[in-house]
């Protein structure tokens, strides 16, 4: 796939499901939380309140770039080790995940959005 290919939904939902497993076997990475906006997620929890179910996204957004596959994931990590070293694991376990499937990278974003503290371990 180059990256004016399009993944279609099957194909981009098993990836993200691939990559979301990959995250959650990183040494250090406690969690993987749904990627997106302050808004989307508000969006998403008010349309839960009203009863509509979950739409089955993964939690790991993937899409298709102009050059390759943008992968952005949201991790909580554990306090035990540095969270460079844990974030560089993870984006290793992810590119390797790219590599795996032969989609060419044009970004991984991750981002630590909580940081699991020591009385809770």
């Amino acid at each position: 796939m180059d990256g004016g290919e399009v993944m279609t939904p099957a194909a981009r939902a098993e990836f993200a499901a691939d990559v979301e497993r990959a995250l959650r076997a990183t040494p250090g990475v406690r969690n993987v939380y749904r990627s997106g906006s302050l808004i989307s997620h508000l969006l998403r929890a008010g349309a839960a309140a009203l009863g509509s179910r979950d739409d089955g996204s993964p939690i790991v957004s993937v899409v298709a770039g102009d050059r390759g596959v943008v992968v952005e994931a949201s991790v909580g990590i554990d306090f035990s080790a540095p969270a460079n070293v844990t974030l560089r694991s993870a984006y290793t376990a992810v590119d390797a995940q790219l590599r795996a499937a032969e989609l060419p990278r044009e970004s991984i974003t991750l981002t630590v959005v909580y940081v699991q503290p020591r009385e809770a371990a």
